[in-house]
């Protein structure tokens, strides 16, 4: 079992052509493992490739909900999804921070649900994306029995929380709680089980790394954040979140 697990990252990202390897030492050094995030197919085939070639890394299929595509081509993920590496669908979902909710609801919608179907066909849990969108979202996941997953950089409310963990979801947060008290009272209140820990990376560095690049090593601030925020012992908190992680992708 890992030290830290970082349930959401982007290594595959441009961010990091220049010192990739150094930064997946760092990684390994710090024996953390991570989920690197697929976001359109070519991202999701780099995250894939990333996940092959490294023990510590596993990878997340699917098309974020800003991208222009009007569905969820099926038939170009379908050899993808039967790798042993990919333990998740997304990130999908909605986003209505980036997009107007009146003129891009029905194509995220499409998009999400395509996304839904294909992680249900497979058995595999949801890695979901949501910005200005929860009630959308709930509405959505409401739709469908048994779903399971995460909901990737949880930024909402106690009363939002408790709908998403009475759906089943778990919540991950970043190392933005690092430096703002705005999600204290939702970590505080979680069940333990449903906390995951997660960097996003290359962005939202926690401090002391505040304004730096990103990456999954880092993921230990939030931890010790977490349990800080909780006023529980660090070692419980740390097993805990790796035990969570593991659980969510069936290892």
């Amino acid at each position: 079992m890992p030290k830290y697990f970082d349930v959401h990252s982007h290594l595959e990202a441009c961010q990091y052509d220049a010192d990739r390897e150094e930064v997946i030492k760092r990684l390994k050094e710090s024996d953390t493992h991570t989920i690197v995030i697929g976001t359109d197919l070519e991202s999701s085939q780099k995250a894939v490739e990333l996940a092959e070639k490294h023990e510590e890394i596993y990878a997340s299929i699917g098309i974020h909900p800003t991208d222009r595509l009007e569905s969820f081509e099926v038939e170009k993920f379908a050899s993808l999804v039967k790798h042993p590496k990919v333990v998740s669908i997304g990130e999908c979902g909605f986003d209505f921070y980036h997009a107007k909710k009146e003129e891009d609801y029905e194509r995220q919608k499409k998009l999400f649900v395509d996304q839904i179907e294909f992680a249900v066909k497979h058995n595999k849990p949801l890695m979901i994306h949501a910005r200005n969108a929860y009630e959308e979202l709930l509405e959505t996941l409401r739709e469908f029995k048994g779903l399971r997953g995460n909901i990737h950089f949880f930024a909402g409310s106690w009363e939002i929380a408790q709908k998403f963990l009475e759906l089943g979801f778990s919540l991950s947060f970043t190392g933005v709680i690092t430096f703002t008290h705005d999600y204290d009272e939702v970590i505080r209140n979680a069940p333990l089980d449903k906390i995951l820990s997660e960097t996003d990376a290359p962005y939202v560095a926690p401090v002391p790394y505040r304004g730096k690049r990103n990456e999954p090593a880092y993921v230990s601030e939030v931890v010790k954040r977490i349990a800080e925020i909780r006023g529980e012992d660090f070692e419980l908190v740390r097993t805990s979140l790796v035990r969570n992680a593991l659980s969510m992708i069936g290892y």
